[in-house]
């Protein structure tokens, strides 16, 4: 019996999905809309996220255009940056929300290169979680004789290329994050 990494790797694969979209919140030097994806706002009775009841655009380097799909939001949008706190100052007039980024501190960009490890370490504990689960999965095959001993040896060879793999993926990932924190 062969054994099969490609459930693992589609797990690793979210796991890394996760990261990126983790680190897609901290922010550097420029304005991305992704900034804004975890502020949500009471809309119509209803919590919504900001990207649904409104778009974002890039207005400078440091500004980020938010025009309302309903004007009468405006209000509600600005309230809910700001109780965000994100660091950001916001204001807005008849069409929408202007956000503005202010240049970062280096004690800011040291504390978001902390996050930005704090992160990286919980991607690295999903990442050997699953690989613990999968080599008590190969052992259980083992006892219960689906698989030899061979077997659970090159099994767990492959399982553990595969997470290093993963592992230098989401190094990499970091690194280029950290980078960006760092030029601004």
């Amino acid at each position: 019996m062969a054994y099969d990494t490609k459930n693992l790797k589609k797990e690793l694969e979210q796991t890394k999905k996760w990261f990126t979209e983790e680190l897609a919140t901290l922010r550097t030097g420029r304005a991305t809309p992704a900034l804004l994806d975890g502020v949500s706002l009471e809309v119509y009775g209803t919590r919504m996220k900001l990207n649904q009841v409104a778009s974002v655009a890039v207005e400078g380097p440091r500004s980020l255009y938010v025009t309302p799909y309903d004007a009468s939001q405006s209000k509600p949008i600005e309230k809910a940056i700001t109780v965000a706190d994100l660091g950001v100052s916001v204001g807005s007039d008849e069409r929408g929300v202007r956000v503005s980024f202010p240049e970062l501190t280096a004690e800011r960009r040291s504390q978001l290169v902390k996050l930005l490890k704090g992160k990286l370490e919980d991607a690295r504990i999903a990442v050997k979680q699953k690989r613990t689960d999968e080599v008590v999965s190969l052992e259980k095959a083992a006892k219960a004789g689906e698989a030899t001993e061979d077997d659970v040896y090159i099994g767990k060879a492959d399982i553990q290329k595969t997470i290093d793999a993963a592992n230098k993926a989401l190094e990499e990932i970091a690194e280029k994050k950290e980078k960006e924190l760092m030029e601004g």
